[in-house]
């Protein structure tokens, strides 16, 4: 059979398009073959410091440079190969780098502390970054159901042990997610036979990234917890403002700068931990997107992986829900609050406008009648000059006309006056 020669598109790609679709392929399940340890280590920079990937990939060549194995090209996120007589996977993912050693073959007792051995101590020592998550994973094929039982009872605290049968019970899983003397968890893989090494691979990763994202994810309870004391005083001297805007002799502008206040703190601490408690949500839900991909189904009446999530793993991350929740709701209602006290605030200096109109307007009618009997009296005494000056003008005509001066100024005052009213008018008149 012949194929037909894929025919060259005359279109410009997207720049991203190319590692974009790369990406889905970016992190494949490792091939492992049973039976053999994995040690797996999670490094994470201390109190959401900014990480130094170029320090992280110094770390990662410093390893691979010690047994001579090639290095990964720049800016690769991912990198897979031999140690020696190991294979190493290595991640860098958004927060953490996370490194998985698998030695095939194994012989000596499970979970034995010198596995971590195969890290050197001194590279260890200079990680940038502490440790998030570690665990150690037994597999071996499996064997009668008894037995099972009987070494997961040994390696495991009963009390927490999860046992589960897993993808269509080709493999059982078992761990208690509790820490050794040395700080790791522990989980061992049974391998039916038929599982085969790509699948063997998933589950070891698949348990891996749950302890991962697990740990991550706790980080978000932790942030609730440091914010449980902080928030109860915020909320308290919250509802206690609110309750004072309720009292007419409360002092808003006060109020308003204590709300102020309380509002200010509750953005900070919304910012110092926003991201956090996000990306909790996003963590937990890797954490049930792995949990379900194992498609469990319970062995010997133990509790699965799922279950233990439910009732130890679930608490925590609603109370990290819910602490994302009250503060979102706190910051609510000191909005609310705030617009509440600031309309109220600007009813009371409406009326107070008010009220200072209404005595700018009887001031103003005040000065009005004022001015009125000002006129009045200003047109009698320029009257009173203008008869004057008219009566010195009339003068000559007072001897050739028998007529005296009372009578001269009783004829000549109403004309003056009527004259100087008309005057004043024409002038006010003119002005407005």
């Amino acid at each position: 059979m012949t194929f037909a020669q894929p025919v060259a598109v005359a279109l410009p790609d997207h720049p991203q398009r190319v590692p974009l679709a790369n990406e889905l392929h970016a992190r494949p399940f490792p091939s492992l073959r049973a039976p053999g340890d994995a040690i797996h280590l999670a490094l994470k920079p201390l109190d959401d410091a900014a990480r130094d990937r170029e320090a992280e990939r110094a770390h990662l060549l410093d390893l691979l440079d010690r047994h001579g194995a090639a290095h990964p090209p720049p800016g690769a996120t991912h990198w897979s190969g031999r140690l020696g007589r190991c294979e190493l996977k290595w991640e860098s993912h958004t927060e953490f780098v996370t490194y998985l050693l698998w030695e095939e073959g194994a012989t000596g007792p499970a979970f034995h502390p010198d596995l971590l051995r195969k890290f050197p101590a001194d590279w260890l020592a200079a990680a940038p970054g502490a440790r998030i998550a570690s665990a150690l994973i037994r597999v071996e094929p499996a064997p009668a159901d008894e037995t099972i039982v009987a070494r997961a009872a040994e390696w495991f605290v009963p009390e927490s042990l999860t046992l589960s049968r897993v993808l269509d019970d080709k493999a059982v899983v078992a761990g208690d997610f509790r820490l050794d003397a040395a700080g790791h968890m522990r989980f061992a893989v049974f391998a039916r036979e038929g599982l085969g090494d790509r699948r063997t691979g998933r589950v070891v990763q698949q348990l891996c990234e749950i302890e991962t994202y697990r740990a991550m994810a706790m980080l978000g309870f932790a942030t609730a917890r440091d914010l449980a004391p902080a928030m109860a005083d915020l909320d308290r001297r919250l509802s206690a403002l609110i309750e004072s805007m309720a009292s007419d002799a409360a002092r808003h502008a006060e109020t308003l700068h204590d709300l102020l206040g309380i509002s200010a703190e509750l953005e900070h601490l919304s910012a110092r931990s926003g991201y956090r408690l996000s990306a909790t949500v996003a963590y937990e839900t890797i954490v049930l997107q792995r949990v379900a991909a194992l498609r469990e189904l319970r062995f010997g009446g133990r509790p699965t992986l799922g279950e233990f999530m439910q009732r130890r793993f679930d608490p925590a991350m609603r109370t990290a829900g819910s602490t994302d929740r009250r503060l979102g709701s706190m910051s609510a209602r000191a909005l609310r609050a705030g617009n509440l006290l600031r309309t109220r605030v600007d009813v009371e200096r409406s009326a107070q406008n008010q009220r200072l109109l209404e005595s700018m307007d009887r001031r103003a009618d005040l000065a009005l009648r004022l001015q009125h009997t000002v006129e009045g009296l200003s047109v009698v005494a320029v009257s009173y000059y203008a008869v004057g000056l008219a009566l010195y003008l009339l003068g000559p005509l007072e001897g050739a006309l028998p007529i005296g001066k009372p009578l001269l100024a009783a004829l000549v005052a109403p004309v003056v006056i009527l004259a100087v009213w008309w005057g004043l008018r024409r002038i006010r008149r003119s002005l407005h």
